[in-house]
């Protein structure tokens, strides 16, 4: 028997405007239809984690510094970055960049945080 990751599961305060958002970003699309509090996004192409959108309460605040986050990969990180803040994201200012980083901080439309990695980087 084998165990490993099928969906990650994310608090969102509008589960479709979030939704909306990582459908976009990572070319995702809904395993059943969105409903107002869930949702299960996954890839497209029909592999890989899929991604799980649940409505969180007010008492579930955004972590500034998150115990779990997403890593994003691309050989185009300027490029990446620039689309996904055209989808909404937003810049974190991040303080605890390393000397020469391999990722820039961001957060989607909830505030998660997530990390867009350059995998050409050293």
């Amino acid at each position: 028997m084998t165990t490993r990751i099928g969906t990650v599961v994310m608090g969102t305060s509008d589960v479709r405007r979030a939704a909306a958002f990582w459908k976009a970003a990572l070319t995702y699309v809904e395993r059943e239809p969105a409903e107002d509090d869930w949702v299960v996004l996954v890839p497209a192409e029909g592999h890989g984690v899929g991604l799980a959108l649940g409505l969180s309460g007010p008492d579930s605040p955004v972590q500034e510094v998150p115990r779990v986050h997403l890593d994003v990969y691309t050989e185009d990180q300027d490029g990446e970055v620039a689309r996904l803040l055209g989808l909404g994201a937003s810049r974190v200012q991040w303080p605890h960049y390393p000397a020469d980083p391999d990722f820039v901080v961001l957060s989607d439309t909830e505030g998660n945080r997530f990390c867009v990695i350059d995998t050409t980087h050293g």
